[in-house]
């Protein structure tokens, strides 16, 4: 009956359906036309994308491109004039004739290579002035002038097809989502109040004295709230806001594919998100395989130096203590006497000559030791002559050096030395990828799962105190429940990483279902005001059931698909390196007339001040 009644629906709408062509004064577009075509009279609109001496143009629109012939017979003056003395990117609707090209002159390279349209008339929609750079992939602009004029960099082909792939892939998303899983797309608001702990937010004023409302940093109450609402699958393209700066792949607004579920456990939520990007992962991208590998938090820092590790290439942290326990180095024995003492060491392959080049990224203050193996076997170091034989020959093997690798070895607390050499291995690869050797394939995709994070870490300013590694309402891991209430600093959380090739991409994690243990993280464990949270620990004492869910970063996603050197290449109106809209310069002042409804007055520094008066 359901079957019947869909194929219902699709017979009414039908006749409803026209060609979008039919709308507008165009026939075709500059992407569809082929041989079949031939002998067909079409109207074509678009920008003017090269000219070449009067006898023909290339029109461009979103869909592609197409060859106009310019004829040169007198009595085509007119429309000839009318074509060549338009400059490069005017708007045209030109139409004409369908026509093969002469033979040994098609453009195998375009997908309307074997046509051309013979023009018959035309006319200028929009003239072009003079262009701030040409709107060409390969013309180098900078990124600042890009953004300047953005309307300008988004005719670009690649900008064009960063976008298009970003829509199908949404779009494929939300077919999975909705149609093959049953989810509820549910807006959020983007008013909301401050939520302690996490980024900076961005404040809004209200016309209520002193009070403010905050943009979220993501949708996590309202999804939770949603669970605790009973509508059990949750999904949104939701935006998020975090007063940060940027970075290559961060902005002060993003967007998130932000999922919630409830009677789900870790693994449930791993295997939906593994088939969601699975069923939505471009095809010309290759296939994905599921499921992707796991890697605890430990692993991945003892192993890689940081918890989002590149697993497309070695130069593996290998640990070293045992080699050096009996060293005549004070440096190395000062760091095993520490209470997380550690000696690491990578081995960077053909890196002698790159540490000759690049001495100062080694830089010895961070007690960074450095070994060359030599062809003769034997190890070149400042410190050689403090190790004996076996203590070189068992480095070697353990970092499985070979004749010119370049072997860097760190001492001293845990955590700091992996950073450190996880640092070094990302730069160092960087560097040797510059000078020739492949490490890391660009068209390889590899996924990890990190998981079994610590629920708290130290506070940086007060080691003491401590903060959520995530947020306040991730569950502890059920094995470490009870020590929730005696060493929480020694609990591990279910929380989940998801990485590709060096990023992360997503995150998650199962919540605190129970107000009870909620209300004791944030008072007891993070000395957090409740108040804040009251409507949600107040929500999670009418019946909330056990429920998780997980955040993908859809521009860091559609960057790396892509390929693009920053995310701000796959946002249509990205913010600059500062926060800045360098297009319409936002933000921007606002009068003192307009910030009184908000009770707000601004006060400038005494320079600035002076010239806003004047």
């Amino acid at each position: 009956h359901r079957i019947l009644h869909q194929l219902h629906q699709l017979v009414q709408i039908a006749p409803r359906r026209v060609h979008f062509n039919s709308f507008v004064s165009r026939t075709k577009t500059c992407g569809e036309l082929r041989s079949c075509h031939v002998g067909q009279e079409v109207t074509l609109c678009g920008w003017i994308q090269y000219q070449r001496h009067g006898l023909f143009l290339v029109l461009r629109d979103f869909q592609g491109l197409t060859q106009i012939i310019i004829p040169q017979d007198e009595a085509s003056s007119h429309l000839k004039k009318v074509l060549c003395d338009a400059p490069v990117e005017s708007v045209v609707r030109v139409t004409g004739l369908v026509t093969s090209r002469p033979s040994g002159q098609s453009n195998p390279r375009m997908p309307t290579g074997d046509i051309e349209v013979k023009a018959k008339t035309a006319e200028v929609l929009n003239s072009c002035k003079k262009l701030p750079f040409e709107i060409k992939d390969f013309v180098k602009k900078t990124e600042a002038l890009r953004m300047q004029y953005r309307y300008l960099d988004l005719r670009s082909f690649q900008m064009q097809y960063n976008l298009k792939l970003r829509s199908q892939v949404v779009m494929r998303m939300r077919e999975y989502l909705c149609n093959l899983h049953g989810f509820v797309d549910v807006e959020t608001p983007t008013l909301f109040k401050r939520t302690p702990g996490g980024a900076k937010e961005f404040v809004v004023p209200s016309r209520e004295p002193g009070k403010f409302y905050s943009l979220p940093q993501s949708p996590q109450q309202f999804k939770q709230l949603l669970m605790i609402g009973g509508l059990d699958r949750y999904f949104q393209v939701a935006r998020c806001y975090r007063d940060e700066g940027s970075k290559s792949d961060r902005q002060p607004e993003f967007t998130q594919i932000d999922i919630e579920m409830s009677f789900v456990d870790q693994a449930g939520i791993q295997c939906l998100i593994e088939g969601l990007l699975q069923y939505s992962w471009p095809e010309e991208r290759g296939p994905i395989t599921t499921p992707f590998p796991s890697m605890s938090y430990a692993e991945a820092l003892a192993s890689y130096g940081t918890d989002k590790p590149d697993t497309r290439f070695g130069m593996k942290i290998v640990d070293v203590n045992d080699i050096f326990k009996s060293a005549e180095l004070g440096f190395l024995q000062n760091a095993l006497n520490m209470p997380q003492g550690t000696i690491q060491a990578i081995c960077i392959p053909q890196g002698a000559e790159l540490f000759m080049l690049h001495i100062c990224a080694f830089p010895s203050q961070q007690g960074i030791l450095h070994f060359i193996l030599r062809p003769d076997g034997t190890l070149k170091s400042p410190v050689s002559r403090f190790l004996n034989e076996k203590q070189k020959s068992d480095l070697i093997k353990a970092v499985k050096a070979e004749v010119d690798d370049l072997v860097l070895l760190a001492a001293g607390e845990h955590m700091e030395v992996c950073s450190i050499l996880g640092k070094l291995r990302l730069e160092t690869a960087d560097l040797l990828e510059a000078r020739g050797l492949a490490l890391r394939d660009p068209a390889a995709f590899h996924f990890l799962w990190v998981v079994d994070f610590p629920l708290f870490l130290p506070k940086e300013k007060n080691p003491v105190e401590l903060e959520s590694a995530h947020h306040p309402f991730t569950a502890p891991h059920p094995s470490d429940a009870d020590l929730l209430y005696t060493e929480p600093a020694k609990v591990r959380s279910q929380h989940y990483d998801l990485v590709l090739n060096g990023s992360e991409i997503g995150g998650g994690s199962i919540r605190i279902h129970n107000a009870k243990q909620q209300r004791f993280v944030l008072e007891a464990v993070l000395k957090e005001d409740t108040e804040l949270l009251s409507h949600l620990l107040e929500a999670l004492e009418y019946g909330a059931p056990p429920h998780g869910g997980i955040a993908l970063g859809l521009d860091r996603l559609i960057c790396l698909i892509t390929g693009a050197s920053s995310i701000r290449d796959v946002i249509a109106f990205p913010k600059s390196f500062k926060g800045r809209d360098l297009m319409s310069n936002a933000p921007d002042y606002i009068v003192p007339e307009e910030l009184e409804p908000y009770h707000i007055q601004v006060a400038w520094p005494t320079a600035q001040a002076e010239v806003k008066t004047n």
